[in-house]
Protein backbone atom coordinates (compact mmCIF):
# COMPACT_ATOMS: atom_id res chain seq x y z
CA UNK A 1 0.00 0.00 0.00
CA UNK A 2 1.28 3.17 -0.74
CA UNK A 3 2.86 5.55 2.00
CA UNK A 4 3.06 9.25 2.81
CA UNK A 5 6.20 9.68 2.16
CA UNK A 6 6.27 13.81 2.82
CA UNK A 7 3.60 17.20 3.32
CA UNK A 8 4.56 20.46 2.61
CA UNK A 9 2.76 23.11 3.72
CA UNK A 10 2.51 27.20 2.76
CA UNK A 11 0.85 30.10 2.86
CA UNK A 12 -0.78 31.82 0.11
CA UNK A 13 -2.42 35.05 0.44
CA UNK A 14 -4.81 35.26 -3.08
CA UNK A 15 -5.83 38.86 -3.97
CA UNK A 16 -9.72 39.44 -4.49
CA UNK A 17 -10.83 40.84 -7.81
CA UNK A 18 -13.69 42.43 -6.26
CA UNK A 19 -13.12 43.06 -2.10
CA UNK A 20 -16.60 43.53 -0.40
CA UNK A 21 -18.46 44.00 2.85
CA UNK A 22 -20.25 42.10 5.25
CA UNK A 23 -21.60 42.55 8.93
CA UNK A 24 -18.51 42.91 10.61
CA UNK A 25 -16.07 43.39 8.55
CA UNK A 26 -14.27 44.23 4.78
CA UNK A 27 -12.54 41.37 2.77
CA UNK A 28 -9.67 42.28 0.57
CA UNK A 29 -7.76 39.01 -0.20
CA UNK A 30 -7.80 35.20 0.80
CA UNK A 31 -5.16 33.98 3.28
CA UNK A 32 -4.70 30.13 2.69
CA UNK A 33 -2.74 27.61 4.34
CA UNK A 34 -1.47 24.83 1.64
CA UNK A 35 -1.22 21.06 1.87
CA UNK A 36 0.34 19.15 -0.61
CA UNK A 37 0.63 15.55 0.71
CA UNK A 38 3.26 13.34 -1.84
CA UNK A 39 2.80 9.28 -1.34
CA UNK A 40 5.81 6.74 -2.38
CA UNK A 41 4.31 5.93 -5.21
CA UNK A 42 4.53 9.52 -6.97
CA UNK A 43 1.52 10.51 -6.03
CA UNK A 44 0.17 14.01 -4.97
CA UNK A 45 -2.52 15.12 -3.16
CA UNK A 46 -3.51 18.77 -2.09
CA UNK A 47 -5.67 20.43 0.43
CA UNK A 48 -6.40 24.03 1.36
CA UNK A 49 -7.65 25.93 4.45
CA UNK A 50 -9.13 29.42 4.74
CA UNK A 51 -9.85 30.15 8.69
CA UNK A 52 -12.68 32.74 9.63
CA UNK A 53 -11.38 34.21 12.94
CA UNK A 54 -14.96 35.77 14.16
CA UNK A 55 -16.27 32.52 13.53
CA UNK A 56 -14.40 29.01 14.83
CA UNK A 57 -11.89 31.65 16.82
CA UNK A 58 -8.93 30.50 14.45
CA UNK A 59 -6.55 32.76 12.61
CA UNK A 60 -3.86 31.58 9.98
CA UNK A 61 -0.86 31.21 12.26
CA UNK A 62 -2.74 28.83 14.63
CA UNK A 63 -3.93 26.84 11.04
CA UNK A 64 -0.17 26.71 10.27
CA UNK A 65 1.40 25.56 13.54
CA UNK A 66 -1.54 23.00 13.59
CA UNK A 67 -0.35 21.92 10.68
CA UNK A 68 3.31 21.79 11.28
CA UNK A 69 2.24 18.81 13.94
CA UNK A 70 0.63 16.60 11.93
CA UNK A 71 3.98 16.76 9.89
CA UNK A 72 6.50 16.65 12.18
CA UNK A 73 4.16 14.91 15.26
CA UNK A 74 4.53 15.41 19.20
CA UNK A 75 4.65 13.69 21.92
CA UNK A 76 1.45 12.19 21.86
CA UNK A 77 1.32 11.61 17.99
CA UNK A 78 3.24 10.17 15.59
CA UNK A 79 2.33 12.95 12.45
CA UNK A 80 1.21 11.52 9.48
CA UNK A 81 5.07 10.43 7.33
CA UNK A 82 5.23 7.17 7.03
CA UNK A 83 1.00 6.41 7.23
CA UNK A 84 -0.65 4.05 5.38
CA UNK A 85 -3.33 6.14 2.39
CA UNK A 86 -5.07 3.30 2.61
CA UNK A 87 -6.03 3.86 6.34
CA UNK A 88 -8.06 6.79 5.11
CA UNK A 89 -10.80 6.49 8.10
CA UNK A 90 -8.24 6.14 10.70
CA UNK A 91 -5.94 8.94 9.66
CA UNK A 92 -9.36 11.36 10.10
CA UNK A 93 -10.73 10.30 13.21
CA UNK A 94 -6.58 10.64 14.25
CA UNK A 95 -6.72 14.22 12.87
CA UNK A 96 -9.60 15.20 14.21
CA UNK A 97 -8.92 13.94 17.77
CA UNK A 98 -4.87 15.01 17.47
CA UNK A 99 -5.90 18.55 15.85
CA UNK A 100 -9.17 19.33 17.72
CA UNK A 101 -8.54 23.18 18.31
CA UNK A 102 -7.80 23.78 14.58
CA UNK A 103 -10.79 22.92 12.62
CA UNK A 104 -9.34 24.47 8.95
CA UNK A 105 -5.57 22.46 9.79
CA UNK A 106 -8.28 19.38 9.98
CA UNK A 107 -10.10 20.69 7.14
CA UNK A 108 -6.67 21.22 4.83
CA UNK A 109 -5.41 17.56 5.64
CA UNK A 110 -8.50 15.74 5.15
CA UNK A 111 -8.43 17.31 1.49
CA UNK A 112 -5.16 16.44 0.60
CA UNK A 113 -5.86 12.71 2.12
CA UNK A 114 -8.83 12.69 0.48
CA UNK A 115 -7.74 14.00 -2.72
CA UNK A 116 -4.44 11.44 -2.82
CA UNK A 117 -7.01 8.27 -2.37
CA UNK A 118 -8.79 9.25 -4.96
CA UNK A 119 -5.83 9.60 -7.16
CA UNK A 120 -4.96 5.97 -5.78
CA UNK A 121 -8.09 4.74 -6.58
CA UNK A 122 -7.99 6.55 -9.96
CA UNK A 123 -11.76 8.02 -9.51
CA UNK A 124 -13.32 10.77 -8.57
CA UNK A 125 -13.81 11.91 -4.82
CA UNK A 126 -17.40 12.05 -5.57
CA UNK A 127 -18.03 8.43 -7.05
CA UNK A 128 -15.89 6.82 -4.02
CA UNK A 129 -18.24 8.88 -1.62
CA UNK A 130 -21.58 7.96 -3.09
CA UNK A 131 -22.73 10.41 -6.26
CA UNK A 132 -26.61 11.16 -5.50
CA UNK A 133 -26.38 14.31 -7.58
CA UNK A 134 -25.28 15.44 -10.91
CA UNK A 135 -24.56 19.11 -10.87
CA UNK A 136 -26.84 21.82 -9.17
CA UNK A 137 -26.34 25.83 -9.67
CA UNK A 138 -24.97 27.65 -7.45
CA UNK A 139 -25.90 31.52 -6.02
CA UNK A 140 -23.45 34.25 -6.13
CA UNK A 141 -23.23 36.83 -3.25
CA UNK A 142 -23.35 40.57 -3.17
CA UNK A 143 -22.20 42.34 -0.33
CA UNK A 144 -23.60 45.48 1.59
CA UNK A 145 -23.84 48.43 -0.76
CA UNK A 146 -26.60 50.27 -1.49
CA UNK A 147 -29.29 49.63 -2.89
CA UNK A 148 -28.28 50.91 -6.69
CA UNK A 149 -24.80 49.32 -6.62
CA UNK A 150 -26.82 46.12 -5.70
CA UNK A 151 -29.11 46.32 -8.48
CA UNK A 152 -25.80 46.81 -10.91
CA UNK A 153 -23.83 44.00 -9.42
CA UNK A 154 -26.95 41.81 -9.81
CA UNK A 155 -27.70 42.40 -13.21
CA UNK A 156 -23.37 41.83 -14.12
CA UNK A 157 -24.43 38.40 -12.54
CA UNK A 158 -27.00 37.90 -14.50
CA UNK A 159 -25.44 38.52 -17.58
CA UNK A 160 -22.67 36.14 -16.80
CA UNK A 161 -25.69 33.50 -15.88
CA UNK A 162 -26.15 33.13 -12.53
CA UNK A 163 -29.71 33.14 -11.83
CA UNK A 164 -29.43 32.46 -8.15
CA UNK A 165 -28.58 35.23 -5.88
CA UNK A 166 -27.37 36.22 -2.45
CA UNK A 167 -27.64 39.14 -1.19
CA UNK A 168 -25.59 40.22 2.43
CA UNK A 169 -27.63 42.06 4.92
CA UNK A 170 -27.27 43.00 8.77
CA UNK A 171 -26.80 46.58 9.05
CA UNK A 172 -29.79 48.16 8.18
CA UNK A 173 -33.15 46.57 8.47
CA UNK A 174 -35.23 48.97 6.60
CA UNK A 175 -32.06 49.40 3.87
CA UNK A 176 -32.22 45.66 4.01
CA UNK A 177 -36.11 45.11 2.81
CA UNK A 178 -35.73 47.94 -0.28
CA UNK A 179 -32.76 46.05 -1.60
CA UNK A 180 -34.84 42.94 -1.89
CA UNK A 181 -37.84 44.28 -2.87
CA UNK A 182 -35.96 46.64 -5.71
CA UNK A 183 -34.03 43.21 -7.09
CA UNK A 184 -37.65 41.41 -7.09
CA UNK A 185 -39.08 44.59 -8.78
CA UNK A 186 -36.30 45.02 -11.38
CA UNK A 187 -35.72 40.65 -11.72
CA UNK A 188 -38.97 39.14 -10.60
CA UNK A 189 -39.14 35.70 -11.15
CA UNK A 190 -35.64 35.02 -13.94
CA UNK A 191 -33.68 35.44 -10.34
CA UNK A 192 -34.05 33.09 -7.07
CA UNK A 193 -33.16 35.22 -4.16
CA UNK A 194 -31.21 34.41 -0.77
CA UNK A 195 -30.15 36.29 1.76
CA UNK A 196 -27.85 35.84 4.42
CA UNK A 197 -27.96 38.48 7.60
CA UNK A 198 -25.06 37.27 9.28
CA UNK A 199 -26.19 37.54 12.88
CA UNK A 200 -27.40 41.26 12.32
CA UNK A 201 -30.62 40.64 13.33
CA UNK A 202 -32.65 40.24 16.92
CA UNK A 203 -35.93 38.50 17.24
CA UNK A 204 -38.09 41.75 16.42
CA UNK A 205 -35.97 42.64 12.97
CA UNK A 206 -35.65 38.74 12.26
CA UNK A 207 -39.78 38.75 12.31
CA UNK A 208 -40.15 42.57 10.74
CA UNK A 209 -37.98 41.09 7.79
CA UNK A 210 -39.60 37.96 7.05
CA UNK A 211 -42.92 39.54 7.26
CA UNK A 212 -41.88 42.15 4.88
CA UNK A 213 -40.26 39.89 2.42
CA UNK A 214 -42.64 37.29 2.21
CA UNK A 215 -44.07 38.05 -1.02
CA UNK A 216 -41.00 38.04 -2.88
CA UNK A 217 -40.55 34.09 -2.11
CA UNK A 218 -36.98 33.99 -0.94
CA UNK A 219 -35.33 30.58 -1.32
CA UNK A 220 -33.84 30.92 2.48
CA UNK A 221 -33.32 33.13 4.87
CA UNK A 222 -28.89 32.63 6.45
CA UNK A 223 -28.10 33.50 9.94
CA UNK A 224 -30.29 36.20 11.36
CA UNK A 225 -30.28 35.36 14.50
CA UNK A 226 -26.64 35.27 17.03
CA UNK A 227 -24.79 31.94 16.66
CA UNK A 228 -26.31 31.37 20.16
CA UNK A 229 -29.52 32.10 19.99
CA UNK A 230 -30.96 28.65 19.15
CA UNK A 231 -33.64 28.65 21.51
CA UNK A 232 -34.80 32.09 19.89
CA UNK A 233 -34.85 30.66 16.71
CA UNK A 234 -37.01 27.70 18.30
CA UNK A 235 -39.95 30.30 19.24
CA UNK A 236 -40.15 31.57 15.60
CA UNK A 237 -42.94 30.16 13.93
CA UNK A 238 -42.83 26.77 11.78
CA UNK A 239 -43.54 27.94 8.64
CA UNK A 240 -40.41 30.68 9.14
CA UNK A 241 -37.84 28.31 10.03
CA UNK A 242 -38.28 26.31 7.27
CA UNK A 243 -36.81 28.66 5.15
CA UNK A 244 -33.94 29.54 7.88
CA UNK A 245 -30.27 28.25 7.25
CA UNK A 246 -28.21 27.78 10.33
CA UNK A 247 -24.82 28.71 9.70
CA UNK A 248 -22.50 30.40 12.29
CA UNK A 249 -24.93 28.20 14.98
CA UNK A 250 -23.76 25.28 12.93
CA UNK A 251 -20.01 24.37 13.21
CA UNK A 252 -20.09 20.76 14.44
CA UNK A 253 -21.84 17.30 14.75
CA UNK A 254 -22.93 18.13 18.51
CA UNK A 255 -24.18 21.75 16.75
CA UNK A 256 -26.72 19.95 14.38
CA UNK A 257 -27.83 18.10 17.14
CA UNK A 258 -29.06 21.07 19.47
CA UNK A 259 -30.18 22.65 16.50
CA UNK A 260 -32.67 19.55 16.14
CA UNK A 261 -33.55 19.05 19.89
CA UNK A 262 -37.16 18.18 20.13
CA UNK A 263 -38.11 20.49 17.52
CA UNK A 264 -36.10 21.89 14.69
CA UNK A 265 -34.78 25.31 15.34
CA UNK A 266 -34.37 25.56 11.64
CA UNK A 267 -35.04 23.78 8.03
CA UNK A 268 -31.77 24.24 6.49
CA UNK A 269 -28.10 22.85 7.68
CA UNK A 270 -24.98 25.56 6.00
CA UNK A 271 -22.03 23.44 5.78
CA UNK A 272 -18.62 24.50 5.65
CA UNK A 273 -15.81 22.93 5.52
CA UNK A 274 -13.84 25.18 7.22
CA UNK A 275 -16.28 25.62 10.13
CA UNK A 276 -16.52 21.70 10.72
CA UNK A 277 -13.34 20.45 10.88
CA UNK A 278 -13.09 19.07 7.03
CA UNK A 279 -15.25 16.30 4.85
CA UNK A 280 -15.34 13.42 7.46
CA UNK A 281 -17.04 16.04 9.81
CA UNK A 282 -19.66 17.42 7.00
CA UNK A 283 -20.21 13.87 6.62
CA UNK A 284 -21.61 13.18 9.88
CA UNK A 285 -23.81 16.51 9.75
CA UNK A 286 -25.13 15.49 7.15
CA UNK A 287 -26.39 12.01 8.09
CA UNK A 288 -27.71 14.17 11.31
CA UNK A 289 -29.25 15.91 8.22
CA UNK A 290 -30.75 13.09 6.61
CA UNK A 291 -32.37 11.51 9.53
CA UNK A 292 -34.30 14.63 10.69
CA UNK A 293 -35.42 15.99 6.94
CA UNK A 294 -33.09 18.86 6.62
CA UNK A 295 -31.97 20.38 4.34
CA UNK A 296 -28.30 20.89 3.28
CA UNK A 297 -26.80 24.46 1.77
CA UNK A 298 -23.03 23.99 0.80
CA UNK A 299 -21.22 27.07 1.83
CA UNK A 300 -17.85 28.28 1.89
CA UNK A 301 -15.44 31.19 3.00
CA UNK A 302 -13.00 33.12 0.32
CA UNK A 303 -10.89 29.87 -0.93
CA UNK A 304 -8.93 28.20 -3.71
CA UNK A 305 -10.21 25.83 -6.18
CA UNK A 306 -8.45 23.42 -3.87
CA UNK A 307 -11.37 23.32 -1.12
CA UNK A 308 -14.30 24.40 -3.34
CA UNK A 309 -14.03 21.54 -5.49
CA UNK A 310 -13.82 19.06 -2.64
CA UNK A 311 -16.91 20.96 -1.05
CA UNK A 312 -18.50 20.50 -4.61
CA UNK A 313 -17.48 16.43 -4.58
CA UNK A 314 -19.28 15.89 -0.92
CA UNK A 315 -22.48 18.17 -1.56
CA UNK A 316 -23.00 16.11 -4.31
CA UNK A 317 -22.85 12.83 -2.41
CA UNK A 318 -25.26 13.87 -0.18
CA UNK A 319 -29.19 13.18 -1.04
CA UNK A 320 -30.41 16.28 1.54
CA UNK A 321 -27.88 18.39 -0.76
CA UNK A 322 -30.61 21.00 -2.45
CA UNK A 323 -28.47 24.79 -2.15
CA UNK A 324 -24.83 25.32 -3.28
CA UNK A 325 -22.94 28.58 -2.29
CA UNK A 326 -19.95 27.59 -3.50
CA UNK A 327 -18.42 30.70 -5.15
CA UNK A 328 -15.61 31.25 -3.04
CA UNK A 329 -12.97 31.27 -5.82
CA UNK A 330 -14.84 33.20 -8.98
CA UNK A 331 -13.51 36.27 -7.63
CA UNK A 332 -9.64 35.49 -7.12
CA UNK A 333 -7.06 37.18 -9.25
CA UNK A 334 -4.85 34.19 -9.24
CA UNK A 335 -5.41 30.30 -7.61
CA UNK A 336 -2.59 28.05 -6.96
CA UNK A 337 -4.18 24.99 -9.40
CA UNK A 338 -7.52 24.70 -11.83
CA UNK A 339 -9.70 22.74 -12.51
CA UNK A 340 -11.46 20.83 -9.96
CA UNK A 341 -15.34 21.84 -11.35
CA UNK A 342 -16.67 23.06 -14.34
CA UNK A 343 -19.67 25.79 -13.96
CA UNK A 344 -21.52 27.08 -16.36
CA UNK A 345 -24.69 29.52 -16.44
CA UNK A 346 -23.88 29.33 -12.65
CA UNK A 347 -24.49 25.50 -12.69
CA UNK A 348 -21.02 24.00 -11.16
CA UNK A 349 -20.27 19.96 -11.73
CA UNK A 350 -17.57 18.22 -10.91
CA UNK A 351 -14.92 16.51 -13.26
CA UNK A 352 -14.27 13.43 -14.60
CA UNK A 353 -11.03 13.25 -13.69
CA UNK A 354 -9.22 11.08 -10.33
CA UNK A 355 -9.58 13.09 -6.79
CA UNK A 356 -10.83 16.24 -6.64
CA UNK A 357 -9.93 16.17 -10.89
CA UNK A 358 -7.24 19.07 -10.19
CA UNK A 359 -4.63 20.93 -12.69
CA UNK A 360 -1.72 22.19 -12.25
CA UNK A 361 -1.43 25.63 -13.52
CA UNK A 362 0.94 26.66 -16.18
CA UNK A 363 3.55 29.09 -15.56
Amino acid sequence: MPKIKSIQVSRIDLELTRPYIIAFKQVNKVENAVVTIQLDNGITGRGAGNPSEQVIGENLSNTMRSLGEAVEGNDRWQGLIGRDIADLEILCKEIQYQLGASPTARTALEIALFDCYGLWKNQPLVKLLGQKIDRLPTSITIGIMSVEETISEAEEYVERGFNYIKVKLGNDLEQDIERVAKLQERFKSSVKLRVDANQGYNLEETREFYSQTLAYNLELIEQPLPADSIEEMRSLPKDMRRVLAADESLISPADADRLIGNDPACGIFNIKLMKCGGISQAQEISKIADSNDIDLMWGCNDESIISISAALHVALSCKHTRYLDLDGSLDLASDVVSGGFTIENGVMMVNDRPGLGLSELLD
